[in-house]
């Protein structure tokens, strides 16, 4: 595929275009990766550009598309919906119930739940009542997770070395008291954990992880290091957040949780369980959420938290997971086709990478063992990971070109769209390592 500007002419005009009025010229900073600029339409696992160029979608909006773009049943649910109820911005619908009572029969966490407009509300709701069912100020979240762009924990994602634990924060204009609340741990490692709590005895409101570090790639956690928080956190008295904004739907109905077999105090979710169109919420036990209430004492507010329209499509989103169990069965086998492929591959070439990833979820790391935490990832090759997802993106397999961003299987990828994948990707490989060994 081609990628000078001349074979993008429409895309080039509309970014253009979309500088002189939006500030960096997109609505969310990660969103620019110069070609493609600009996308028109999407069809189950692919999406067409401005100028006519098709790609195969493992970017899926950062996973929101669960089902594949315009799945029929989901854009049906929304097209009986529109019209039928409104947005009153009083009292409940039945669509909100309907879709509470459905979340809580499957979450293992959720007692009671309330629905949001994105993950980062739903995330920034679950801190704000970890502070205040403990009346604790201080907050622990690991190195390289990200929850959002809030203040609470808008700090330490994707650092680089220099500033890996410390104080990186992902803004100006953030308070420094509001950044010095939240303590940095590493991921799979409960001494680190163990040694915030000992500095800051009786002080902890919470933990908030994502049970899988997907905004790193798929850091998977060890059966001992989730089991270990639980029982950190019941013994010191604080709140367990898992942020299923990603893993969420996505792995199990029951989230990764219900995998893991550990259950969280509270838990986040969004992204894919409307199958891209917005919505998130939060969920947990009963006495912890009642703080929410009409008489509790952390407030709750948004116009369009459980919207007719969001509602409807993760009623349907979840009804068809429900109905078509072997969504899971494909989508994790064909993840694990993505990652052998990709890692017989690497090997064979001599590349020092390694595929990892978790049900449709994978990405290749360009390190020479297996991560298990951020302190594993600075020695990944960010440079290599990049030019990775570029040049398959230019081959027409859409990969966000940021290191160590994941790539996702939806429920319309099939077995030759694999294939069609390891097949350039071996070539783009090739590339890589004739150029390192050119060096």
């Amino acid at each position: 595929m081609e990628t000078s500007s001349d074979s993008y002419p429409r895309g080039t005009a509309l970014a253009a275009a979309a500088e002189r009025v939006i500030p960096g010229g997109v609505n969310s900073t990660t969103r620019y990766i110069g070609t493609p600029y600009a996308f028109g339409s999407g069809s189950g696992a692919y999406l067409d550009d401005l100028d006519g160029h098709r790609y195969l979608d493992y970017h899926a909006a950062f996973g929101a598309m669960l089902l594949g773009h315009n799945f029929d049943a989901v854009d049906e649910a929304v097209r009986e919906v529109i019209g039928g109820p409104v947005l009153s911005g009083l009292g409940v619908s039945e669509l909100e119930v309907a879709l509470a009572e459905k979340v809580t029969s499957l979450l293992p966490s959720a007692e009671t739940m309330l629905l949001t407009m994105s993950g980062s509300e739903a995330t920034a709701q679950a801190v704000r009542l970890a502070r205040a069912a403990t009346g604790r100020e201080l907050i622990i979240k690991f190195q390289g997770g990200f929850h959002g762009g809030h203040d609470a924990v808008a700090r330490n994602v994707i650092s680089p070395a220099d500033r890996a634990y410390g104080l990186d924060p992902l803004s100006k204009g953030i308070l420094p008291s509001a950044l010095d609340a939240t303590l940095i741990a590493e991921f799979n490692d409960l001494d680190s954990v163990r040694e915030l709590y000992d500095r800051h005895p009786g002080q902890i409101a919470g933990i908030i992880l994502e049970p899988i570090p997907h905004n790193v790639g798929a850091l998977l956690p060890t059966q001992e290091f989730a089991a270990g928080l639980r029982r950190l956190t019941t013994d010191n008295g604080s709140v367990l957040i898992f942020d299923e904004v990603i893993t969420g739907f996505r792995h199990d109905l029951g989230g990764y949780q219900k995998i893991l077999q550990v259950t969280p105090d509270v838990t986040t979710f969004g992204k894919g369980m409307a199958n891209g169109y917005p919505i998130g919420g939060v969920a947990g036990r009963r006495d912890l959420m009642e703080h929410f209430s009409r008489d509790g004492d952390v407030l709750v507010a948004g116009t369009f938290n459980g919207n007719p329209v969001g509602c409807a499509a993760a009623l349907a989103t979840i009804g068809y997971l429900e109905s078509h169990p072997d969504f899971y069965t494909r989508t994790h086998e064909l993840g694990e086709r993505l990652r052998s492929g990709l890692q017989k591959i690497a090997t064979e070439l001599g590349l020092p990478a390694h595929a990892a990833g978790f049900g449709g979820v994978f990405n290749l790391y360009f390190t020479a063992d297996a991560p298990a935490g951020y302190r594993d990832l600075l020695r990944n090759d960010n440079d290599a990971y990049r030019l990775f997802h570029r040049r398959m993106t230019d081959r027409g397999f859409l990969m966000l070109p940021l290191a160590l961003k994941r790539n996702h299987v939806s429920g319309s990828h099939t077995a030759d769209d694999v294939e069609q994948t390891l097949a350039a990707a071996e070539q783009v490989l090739g590339e890589i390592a004739t150029e390192r060994s050119d060096r």
